[in-house]
């Protein structure tokens, strides 16, 4: 009896310790949306193993960035929109939201075709395309019909699909010595091909988009909890949640390279374009196991990233032109903030019925993002550092050196792709 009644309590401590996490945890699950299993199937399938070390590059920069934008939206309560608006100039607003709009749009676009591919691949008989309208509506529903309390809560448990990529690749056999040399030793290739799923990755792991949501998300969760200052707990709690996002963003990246490398590579398959693709090319070589789990997963991820993609993109337009906004409020409350997450979603919705493939939205999504992340890298650190913003709660200097080192390897990144697609 006694042991019986000590669960009650362990079960009370796992719920109170999963409660701590939010803004962070959701941002991080989000990145692993259909568009970016797509782009670590593609690097998998066509390098085997050799890009695992990217996910160890990745985790450090991304919780670096991510985590100044957690705090610069803690300390200033407001949107990363709204403190460019007040401390920069115009041009460098319009120019963010001219990049931004059209490569969050496409990227919403693919993920909702991907979810539809899935489906029906699952289900033979509907089709894809009904698929995705049902997908769609269920989203816009959720979205206008619920509190952001709720649906903080409903993302922070579709996170939980995520686990489902980190078990697969247990279920095939694995020379974990060859993993782990992988992993720590880094190879590098000097063609086209190699530095473009690099630049891909990068471009799929660190993407402005996540920079707005956060600082956003980090804002309205204080305002939320009606907290008035940020004490140093509370900034140690957010530097936990962000953390514990951003590994578990960087440990499905490298768990789906793992798979599609061991599986695919080996197998002899060396191009995957869609994430029904990967799923469908796993059944025959991995067994049916693996190739359920793979697919449920990309729903699992759909759903959670997509409000994430349409939020963002509405709180950018909202914070811009001084619209009433959050999720928190009605949709008589805030009609232009949910007419543009309805319109976000109805146009990537369209993409699928106007013949725009996913793999062409990506590749504008990647250049896009590309072009735009080393700037709003630098923007950030520069707010980051400003007393007049942050107050006492600038940077530090291990902060600094990892934005730095973002910094220059996505300006490098965005050389390298410039280069390449005019080669």
């Amino acid at each position: 009896m006694a042991n019986l009644s000590k669960h009650p309590k362990r079960l009370n401590k796992v719920w109170r310790f999963f409660k701590k996490f939010g803004p962070g945890l959701v941002t991080g699950a989000s990145d692993d949306d259909p568009s970016g299993i797509a782009t670590y199937s593609q690097a998998g399938a066509q390098f085997g193993l050799a890009t695992l070390w990217t996910a160890l590059v990745t985790f450090p920069l991304m919780a670096a960035v991510q985590g100044m934008c957690a705090r610069i939206g803690m300390v200033t309560s407001q949107g990363l929109t709204v403190t460019l608006k007040q401390h920069y100039s115009k041009p460098v607003l319009f120019i963010m939201l001219l990049f931004s709009f059209p490569a969050i749009t496409l990227n919403i676009g693919a993920d909702i075709q991907g979810m539809g591919a899935v489906a029906h691949m699952i289900v033979p008989a509907v089709p894809a395309s009904v698929f995705c309208v049902v997908i769609t509506g269920v989203l816009l529903f959720i979205i206008i019909r619920y509190p952001y309390r709720k649906i903080a809560n409903i993302l922070k448990w579709l996170c939980l699909s995520l686990l489902l990529y980190i078990i697969v690749p247990f279920s095939v056999d694995q020379d974990w010595p060859e993993v782990l040399r992988r992993t720590f030793v880094p190879v590098f290739y000097f063609n086209k091909e190699f530095i473009s799923i690099i630049v891909a990755l990068f471009g799929t792991t660190i993407s402005p988009y996540l920079f707005f949501w956060q600082t956003t998300m980090e804002a309205e969760d204080n305002a939320q909890k009606g907290v008035v200052f940020v004490d140093k707990r509370m900034l140690d709690d957010m530097k936990t949640d962000v953390n514990l996002g951003m590994l578990l963003s960087n440990a499905v990246m490298f768990f789906i390279i793992l798979t599609t490398g061991s599986v695919l590579f080996k197998g002899g398959i060396r191009q995957i374009d869609t994430v029904d693709q990967a799923a469908r090319a796993l059944q025959p070589l991995a067994g049916k196991f693996t190739y359920a789990i793979f697919a449920t997963g990309v729903l699992g991820t759909g759903l959670l990233a997509i409000p994430v993609l349409a939020g963002s993109l509405s709180y950018m337009l909202a914070e811009t032109f001084g619209w009433k906004a959050g999720l928190d409020k009605t949709f008589t409350q805030a009609k232009p903030f949910y007419m543009s997450i309805i319109v976000s979603l109805i146009v990537g919705l369209s993409m699928d019925f106007f013949g725009v493939s996913p793999i062409k939205a990506l590749l504008l999504t990647a250049i896009a993002y590309g072009l735009t992340a080393p700037v709003m890298v630098a923007i950030i650190m520069h707010i980051g550092n400003n007393r007049k913003i942050m107050k006492e709660h600038t940077n530090s200097w291990f902060s600094n050196i990892l934005g730095g080192i973002t910094l220059v390897l996505m300006s490098m990144a965005a050389i390298a792709m410039i280069y390449y697609l005019f080669k």
